[in-house]
């Protein structure tokens, strides 16, 4: 039974699963009142308890205390309210790198009402125009580093009227700081309900047709109030770091939601390289760190070579997996473990994973507190212990999608299927065999094959191609794009570069092919289904070579 509402546009509820097609909701860690406001609890409530002189968020060159996050948040509010006409219910995109202001327009806009939607920087205009059409997105807020991709987006949009720009620097010298600045800083923000929409987490499928994960306002602080509380023990002490895009649930949760929610800082990287990352661990003294393993294999080799990583308690792994060399290399190297764990755009966060007295090499853990897992097979029983099978999960948080069909497959049974085989041992640990559909998943991306492959067939020279992913010692997989040139065209370095480049023009840059195999032909059934399978074996894939 949903909860009051404070929507006026009542898009997003209107668009919810039905209700049999909805996910077990168990109990949340805490009560939540019927009223809610996620923007206001991370910042004016913080203040209220005593932390406005705390610094909340580091990046840009300066800091930020609560008080001044709180009041920035408030006048963004006034202006997207007063200036631009932002209605409660209202889905805005938010475009930019991690910095201050994009937290501080994703506060704004959810003290307002709107319906968030964060948006990787490296999208391309057609990838851009998907996610609108598909939330009907109205007002953007845009960095001003990053206008042009979105200016071609809303110049084919039908929905997108208004795309409004703010400094992700620290000068506040764009449309949207000029006149925030005018503005009071108190607000008094919409009263949402606790069950209202507040952020869509778009994933990709399989397919490359975007979905849209639908969270309300409870579930964003039920991820803090469970992981960050039980798992991590946030205190106000602790500074996080990390590379996950606040555009993706995990890089939100771990990089805004956990550390504010707590009254800790977050140290906010642009371009968040291993390197940076080190250099901003030791500056700042990070407690908690948040990335892939291939970013720990980076920090691994930095640390014999004098860098000083001593300050941090937590190293958690999530979005690809964690290889047990690298755990047993970390072990060996600070003396604390790895958090191995594993969450779902789907379920926000993690729901699975270690703990700082309950770790294992190779193993993904046990279920965060009010959460519930088990390994399934087709028919949806539950396995044996050892066996692989489907991972089956369900707790506070669920899948709901947005009036997409694809509901119906994730969710079966009140469980929520992750794509992703598991098995179980004597213990009850977790451990991950393999992908049960054909996402890519490259340094904690999620990278879907047709997509990319949609994007070679746009080039000229490409008479046909079929994408998989490939196993990679560095980034877990890497994405391998077989290929059938057009009669008359050389399979060669030049034409490898070629293709790559042209794709990182089509759509996001870290989707490209890292490896071309040009073929003459590609294996097929009977009724020429493309067999990509037989792709992955390595002998069918070397005598496609040429």
């Amino acid at each position: 039974m949903l909860g009051p509402t404070g929507h006026i546009d009542s898009f997003t509820r209107d668009r919810l699963p039905a209700a049999a097609d909805w996910p077990d909701i168990l109990p949340p860690p805490v009560a939540y009142p019927d009223w809610l406001n996620a923007g206001v609890e991370l910042t004016d409530r913080m203040v209220e308890r005593g932390f406005g002189d705390h610094v909340a968020l580091i990046g840009n060159g300066r800091s930020r205390t609560y008080k001044e996050l709180t009041d920035w948040s408030n006048r963004i509010a006034h202006a997207l309210v007063e200036d631009y006409g932002v209605k409660p219910g209202n889905r805005m995109l938010i475009r930019s790198a991690n910095n201050p202001a994009m937290v501080a327009c994703w506060l704004a806009a959810t003290k307002v009402g709107a319906v968030v939607v964060n948006t990787m920087p490296m999208l391309r205009a057609g990838e851009l125009a998907k996610i609108v059409d598909k939330a009907e997105i109205s007002h953007a807020l845009c960095d001003t580093r990053l206008m042009e991709e979105l200016v071609a987006c809303q110049k084919e949009s039908r929905f997108l009227k208004t795309v409004i720009g703010f400094d992700g620097t620290a000068n506040h010298d764009a449309e949207l700081d000029r006149i925030a600045l005018k503005k009071p800083v108190r607000f008094a923000a919409v009263p949402t309900g606790r069950d209202d929409v507040a952020l869509l987490g778009f994933t990709s499928g399989t397919t490359g047709e975007p979905k849209a994960t639908m969270h309300f306002h409870r579930d964003l602080l039920i991820i803090a109030d469970g992981y960050a509380a039980e798992v991590l023990g946030v205190t106000p002490e602790d500074v996080f770091v990390g590379s996950p895009p606040l555009a993706f649930t995990f890089g939100l949760g771990g990089l805004a939601v956990f550390p504010l929610r707590f009254g800790a800082a977050a140290a906010l990287l642009e371009q968040a390289s291993p390197p940076n990352m080190i250099e901003i661990i030791q500056e700042h003294k990070a407690t908690i760190c948040f990335t892939a393993p291939t970013a720990y294999r980076v920090m691994l080799k930095a640390m014999d070579e004098g860098a000083d990583l001593s300050s941090l308690r937590a190293a958690v792994s999530a979005g690809e997996t964690l290889p047990a060399p690298v755990y047993d290399e970390w072990m060996a190297k600070t003396g604390k473990p790895m958090l191995d764990g594993i969450g779902a755009t789907e379920m926000l966060h993690i729901f699975l994973t270690n703990r700082f007295d309950d770790h294992r090499p190779g193993s993904t853990g046990k279920p965060v507190k009010g959460y519930e897992a088990r390994i399934v097979g087709e028919d949806m029983a539950e396995l044996p212990r050892g066996e692989v099978g489907r991972l089956a999960v369900r707790g506070p948080t669920g899948c709901r999608y947005l009036a997409d069909d694809r509901q119906r497959k994730y969710v079966r049974g009140g469980w929520n299927l992750t794509g992703d085989s598991f098995w179980q041992d004597a213990e009850g640990r977790f451990h991950f065999a393999a992908r049960s559909d054909d996402m890519i998943i490259s340094a904690g991306y999620n990278i879907a094959g047709p997509e990319v492959e949609a994007a070679l067939l746009s080039h000229p020279a490409v008479l046909e191609c079929a994408v998989i992913g490939a196993a990679d010692a560095d980034r877990g997989q890497i994405v391998e794009a077989h290929v059938v040139l057009v009669e008359g065209k050389a399979g060669d370095a030049a034409m490898v570069k070629l293709l790559q480049d042209h794709v990182k023009k089509v759509i996001a840059p870290y989707k490209y092919p890292r490896r071309v195999v040009f073929a003459a032909v590609l294996p097929k059934t009977a009724t020429c289904k493309l067999q990509r399978f037989r792709l992955k074996d390595a002998s069918v894939a070397g005598q496609c070579r040429r």
